[in-house]
């Protein structure tokens, strides 16, 4: 039986797409999508997807919270915003903070009925954290950690949002400042501590949307600082995306993987753009529609097996690390 994966990328409020698009497919097939996949990994925006779906939300829920919390989480006039985000960071965490607990709750990482993935980056020691769920004996930290905490531990963007520190005095940052693209982690834990064959994997990536680099003069001219300052994240994000999609690919097979990321215009959809967030869910309907007959037959025919977590919800450690791979 094939092991499924499903990595959704971060993209702030363009995470609309990606729940668009699962919430038309689970519509179209009468099940819960969450269901049909062995393993989830998200980042960022795309963190808050897994953990919805791994705490048995559906898309369509989702879809609702990107409608009705994207303008509480990025209010604020957009001028003054701009000028705060030289000083301190664009956005505080409060409104963040506040309907991510409504929406989870109190509810722990051990309580999801999907094996996760969560990056995020230690800025005390530069080292890759990577929170998950107890699927192999060796992972026991972090079942008893708020599945809040590990949201805004994946989603706190610099300039965007203010560093989060977590329960045991940690910064954290934005799992986006080296896996923006899960899909190369994912495929690596499937491989490398699950022990799964690498040629009964499927792998469904979902991104927010790519668009062209904005480097146009950069493509020509030796340009300095000044120029390439706000453009080097970019280039930067998008070139560990394409490189954790080659990894995925190189090691299920290219066949096995399927990358969905429709292109849109240089600057089309910003992270935290609400008004874009009608487009997005336009697109997310219509890409989903126009996969449909390959979904159902490469991800959708049977569910996957039920997850049993190693160790419960309650029962959180300090746990062991292993580098190579985040644990």
């Amino acid at each position: 039986m094939p092991r499924r994966i499903l990595a959704i990328d971060g993209g702030g409020l363009k995470g609309m797409f990606a729940a668009n698009f699962l919430a038309t497919v689970e519509d179209a097939i009468g099940s819960p999508v969450a269901d049909y996949f062995d393993l989830i990994a998200g980042t960022s925006s795309g963190g808050i997807i897994a953990l919805g779906l791994g705490l048995g939300h559906s898309p369509a829920e989702l879809v609702a919270f990107y409608e009705r919390e994207g303008p509480v989480i990025f209010a604020g006039n957009p001028i003054v915003r701009s000028l705060r985000r030289f000083l301190v960071s664009k956005y505080s965490h409060q409104p963040l903070r506040t309907v991510l607990t409504r929406i989870f709750g109190d509810r722990r990482l051990g309580e999801s009925r999907r094996r996760l993935l969560i990056p995020s980056l230690n800025l005390a020691t530069g080292l890759i954290r990577v929170y998950k769920t107890a699927h192999h004996p060796q992972l026991e930290r972090d079942s008893a950690e708020k599945v809040v905490d590990v949201a805004l531990a994946t989603v706190s963007a610099p300039t965007y949002f203010p560093i989060f520190t977590s329960r045991q005095g940690t910064p954290l940052v934005d799992g986006s400042m080296w896996a923006k693209n899960p899909v190369g982690m994912a495929v690596i834990e499937a491989v490398g501590v699950l022990g799964w064959p690498r040629d009964q994997l499927k792998v469904l990536s979902l991104g927010c949307t790519t668009a062209p680099l904005p480097v146009r003069w950069g493509r020509r001219l030796a340009l300095g600082t000044g120029y390439w300052g706000n453009r080097i994240a970019d280039v930067f994000m998008e070139a560990q995306s394409s490189s954790a999609l080659v990894t995925a690919q190189v090691l299920a097979g290219y066949d096995n993987v399927l990358r969905v990321d429709p292109t849109a215009g240089e600057r089309e959809f910003e992270l935290d753009a609400v008004g874009k967030l009608p487009k997005l869910r336009d697109m997310g309907e219509a890409e989903a529609k126009r996969l449909l007959p390959l979904l159902k037959h490469a991800f959708f025919d049977a569910p996957a097996e039920p997850f049993t977590p190693c160790r419960p919800a309650e029962d959180g450690g300090e746990g062991i690390v292993t580098r190579l791979v985040g644990t």
